[in-house]
């Protein structure tokens, strides 16, 4: 038994001594079920918050309203809630009615059957009322009780089924499906942030091409990120992308990419496509000139819809915005080739043309190249200590101003192509090419 599961076991065990009920419930349980270690345990309970503070000293009291308390043990803090009845979701996010109730009532207020049961660690028993286990069995997605009333409580509910299908490669139960298509554009009634977190954690997720897919599949996606849905349709070149559109194009990158390197590494490979469908021409070959700066552009837009932070979106962003400088490195001086190499997310933005290539044409030709000059040069030959910096050039007699810049671009770009390796081989080159000085 794990140290967090046995204190929690603990926990429970001590409230039952009090006179109390108490089981693990929710994603614990169904996690246990599933055979996968639980990163935490919620505790349900009979016991008022005022009752659980008397059994353990450490506690902080969360939600009033809902009767949660925190409870440490410890490093570790465990959710305690006191069984509860939910009503009156005027916002369709919060419940304006919230009474103590029995642990029966407290299952059916659950969102899915999946995270609707209860566990009792000290018995061995499990308490499932909704048909959790059966649908954990059949790999199956279900509100508790219906649909449209379990939504309707709370839109972001939506989302979130998409959410544990993609994660656990389930299906949405047909009801449930239908139900989420119908209410799909009701879900910008949802916080900008909650929605953005949820998109976040399925791309993130073990299974982002299913989350897509099923974002696809029940109409969210138009509602929440009608960008990507208008990638569908837009035809590529077939030598090129023998896959198909620009949103197959999409699906399969994500699929090459699994289990990204972070949520916001998966949102880019999204989006690094996404100015195709504003770019697109037909000429002699259909075309999406510019369709990088576009991209960055409309990721850009999307990461400031969702909230995401500053840093967020400049990341999409830079790895959007340069995802195809690749095919241009085996004929770039060695001064920018190096400057590229050297950027602060180029491991980020190889894998992202990794990803590309084999989502569609397969060659790996240009990663390959970086990849072996990396290895060859190492960081010494990539980012040098520079040989001369501004306090050098005004102990030699320049005025600080615009010309620093130039002078010291200059520099590094010798140092970087080979042809100057000390600093007096740098002091005679800044002399030679800019002589003019305030004073010898």
């Amino acid at each position: 038994m794990s140290d967090l599961k046995d204190k929690a076991v603990q926990i429970v065990a001590t409230l039952r001594r009090g006179g109390f009920q108490a089981f693990f419930a929710g994603g614990c349980v169904r996690d246990m079920l599933m055979g996968r270690e639980p990163a935490d345990y919620d505790i349900a309970t009979s016991a008022r918050p005022d009752d659980v503070a008397r059994f353990f000293p450490r506690t902080i009291l969360v939600g009033a309203r809902f009767g949660v308390v925190k409870v440490f043990a410890n490093s570790h803090c465990f959710e305690v809630a006191t069984f509860r009845t939910e009503t009156g979701y005027a916002d369709h996010r919060h419940p304006e009615v919230v009474e103590y109730a029995d642990a029966h009532s407290d299952v059916l207020r659950r969102d899915f059957t999946i995270n609707a049961m209860l566990y009792d660690p000290v018995a061995g028993v499990l308490i499932d009322e909704v048909g959790g286990r059966d649908d954990i069995r059949a790999g199956i997605i279900r509100t508790v009780g219906e649909p449209a009333d379990r939504l309707e409580e709370d839109y972001l509910r939506m989302i979130r089924a998409v959410r544990f299908a993609a994660r656990f490669a389930y299906t949405i139960e047909p009801k449930t499906l239908a139900a989420i298509r119908e209410k799909a554009e009701k879900i910008l009634a949802v916080s900008a942030e909650r929605i953005g977190a949820e998109i976040l954690k399925i791309l993130g997720g073990p299974n982002p091409r299913i989350g897509l897919q099923l974002l696809s599949d029940t109409g969210l996606l138009a509602v929440v990120l009608p960008e990507v849905e208008r990638m569908k349709g837009v035809e590529q070149p077939a030598n090129f992308h023998p896959e198909g559109d620009v949103f197959q194009h999409a699906l399969l990158a994500l699929e090459v990419m699994g289990q990204a390197r972070s949520p916001e590494f998966a949102l880019a490979v999204l989006l690094h496509d996404a100015g195709k469908p504003v770019t697109a021409t037909v000429s002699d070959r259909i075309r999406f000139s510019g369709h990088c700066e576009a991209g960055a552009g409309i990721a850009e837009e999307i990461g400031r819809r969702l909230r995401l932070s500053n840093e967020q979106i400049g990341y999409v962003r830079r790895l959007v915005r340069d995802h195809m400088k690749f095919m241009n490195v085996r004929s770039m001086r060695d001064s920018t080739l190096k400057r590229f190499l050297r950027g602060a997310h180029f491991p980020d933005l190889l894998e992202l043309h990794r990803v590309d290539c084999m989502a569609s044409h397969g060659d790996l030709g240009a990663w390959e190249f970086c990849t072996q000059k990396l290895a060859e040069m190492g960081r010494e030959q990539i980012a040098p200590p520079r040989l001369l910096t501004g306090n050098d050039l005004i102990e030699l007699g320049y005025e600080p101003g615009p010309l620093f810049r130039e002078i010291l671009s200059s520099v590094e770009d010798a140092q970087l192509e080979g042809t100057l390796r000390t600093r007096d081989e740098a002091v005679a080159f800044v002399e030679e090419r800019f002589p003019q000085r305030i004073h010898e």
